[in-house]
């Protein structure tokens, strides 16, 4: 499921935006969270540290000495009556003398910020969050007392701890977190759900397509009953198809048809024309140059005939074999005799060299010397005077391996993956229909054979025909 393009699309834009959004909102809510719980320490400890009710309680206690100032914070002290909202502790003069706290233990002198800010403060008022000497964290508010001649007479001081308060942010994130998961979770579980249902029958239209691409017309896509868009499309392809198998069987029968129509009267122009040039004598050469003309382009347009005949029986899968014994190398020799004067006639050297035993099989004879003569026939079309042919038959493994070679123009690498389908043509200047390659390909895979094409442009090309041979 995830090598899927779909899927990994959504993934990477769907979840990931729906990722960034719940966990920027859940980082929102920590915050705010945090920042109420802190807002309402820092309330109270306003509302604990009045500097009017500060200041009246220590007047008349401002320059006094630190016994008489001590008596009277204890006192402070002994009143106090939020000890569990916060701690207190009264300095003396300064920051550094700590004459008594709520706790009733022992501070050793400190420096706070909070006493700093309150120092440098018109209102003589200090807030800030911080750490104690032994770590913990902590909100203090200092409210020094009234000052004499610019110099601090005191302050009091109300810590809170903020560790509770900090463990319930945490557990607050956590839950935040939690339920952005679940919710990650839901929205991955549903979309993968979602998504499959898209994805099964777009891989299954998928899969027919690529067979109804490779010809099979009768491929159908079943129909589920989906009343979506894929519903319509999975009977849209099923209609084309139809619409494509009827129109392939139409262009078959017509082919068929057209091919057996003309046979007849070929044969008729032919006899009559070997006839007439066997009649006449040589009395008129014109007339014994147009019958031989005659008679050349009969065999050409009859080839062509079979070869549409051949195509219209592989269409629709009635080219069958006639299964015998042969020899594989006997079938090469009569194709490459047929040829040979051909080839010397057009000025092309058949370099011809075959092992001198048998190579057996069973095939048809007529199909696998076809083969032969319309793979050699290529190289000769395809090959200028003075160029070279070379066929080679080699064993390997338990197949004989056919090669036929040329010096011809080559074909380019943009063609050669194309050469062995239907009517494709690579070179449009030399005669031919473009299904003589096809035909023998398919021969050959019939044959349980294979047939491979190399070639370079300007170059040459080479074809090799490897056919079982019997053990």
């Amino acid at each position: 499921m995830l090598k899927s393009g779909i899927t990994k699309r959504w993934i990477l834009t769907t979840i990931l935006v729906i990722a960034l959004i719940l966990l920027t909102l859940s980082a929102v809510v920590t915050f705010m969270i945090r920042g109420y719980y802190y807002d309402t320490v820092r309330n109270k400890l306003n509302a604990i540290g009045t500097s009017t009710a500060i200041a009246d309680f220590f007047r008349g206690y401002l320059d006094v000495s630190r016994d008489v100032f001590a008596e009277r914070a204890r006192e402070y002290v002994f009143n106090y009556t939020d000890g569990n909202i916060a701690e207190v502790w009264i300095y003396y003069k300064d920051s550094s003398d700590v004459v008594v706290t709520s706790t009733g233990f022992d501070v050793a002198s400190t420096l706070s910020e909070d006493y700093d800010l309150a120092f440098d403060s018109p209102s003589g008022r200090g807030v800030c969050v911080t750490e104690l000497d032994s770590g913990e964290k902590v909100m203090a508010l200092t409210v020094l007392l009234p000052r004499s001649h610019g110099k601090s007479n005191g302050a009091v001081r109300f810590i809170t701890s903020m560790e509770e308060i900090d463990h319930k942010v945490v557990d607050v994130a956590l839950i935040a977190l939690v339920t952005v998961l679940f919710a990650l979770i839901l929205v991955v579980i549903s979309g993968l759900f979602f998504i499959r249902s898209i994805l099964v029958p777009v891989n299954r239209i998928n899969a027919a397509t690529k067979k109804i691409a490779a010809g099979k017309y009768n491929e159908k896509i079943p129909v589920s009953d989906r009343n979506d868009e894929i519903g319509e499309l999975t009977e849209s392809i099923n209609f084309m198809t139809s619409e494509i198998a009827r129109t392939d069987r139409m262009k078959s029968d017509f082919i068929s048809t057209v091919s057996h129509e003309l046979r007849t009267p070929l044969t008729a122009i032919k006899g009559w024309a070997e006839t007439l040039l066997t009649v006449s004598d040589g009395k008129d050469e014109t007339i014994d140059d147009g019958l031989r003309v005659i008679l050349a382009e009969s065999d050409r347009l009859r080839g062509l005939v079979e070869d549409l005949l051949d195509f219209s029986r592989m269409e629709t899968g009635r080219m069958s074999l006639r299964i015998e014994r042969i020899d594989i190398l006997a079938e090469l020799d009569d194709a490459v005799y047929v040829l040979r004067d051909r080839a010397r006639r057009e000025g092309i050297e058949i370099v011809y060299n075959t092992p001198d035993y048998a190579a057996p099989m069973d095939g048809d004879p007529d199909r696998i010397q076809q083969v032969f003569v319309n793979v050699i026939d290529n190289a000769i079309k395809y090959t200028p005077a003075g160029g070279r042919i070379l066929i080679l038959a080699s064993l390997e493994a338990n197949a004989m391996k056919i090669s036929v070679s040329d010096t011809g123009c080559g074909i380019s690498e943009e063609d050669l993956p194309h050469v062995k389908e239907k009517f494709y043509k690579a070179n449009v200047s030399v005669k031919g229909s473009g299904i003589g390659l096809a035909v023998c390909d398919e021969i050959v895979q019939m044959h349980g054979g294979r047939l491979d094409i190399s070639s370079k442009l300007g170059v040459g090309t080479t074809v090799d025909i490897l056919l079982p041979m019997r053990a």
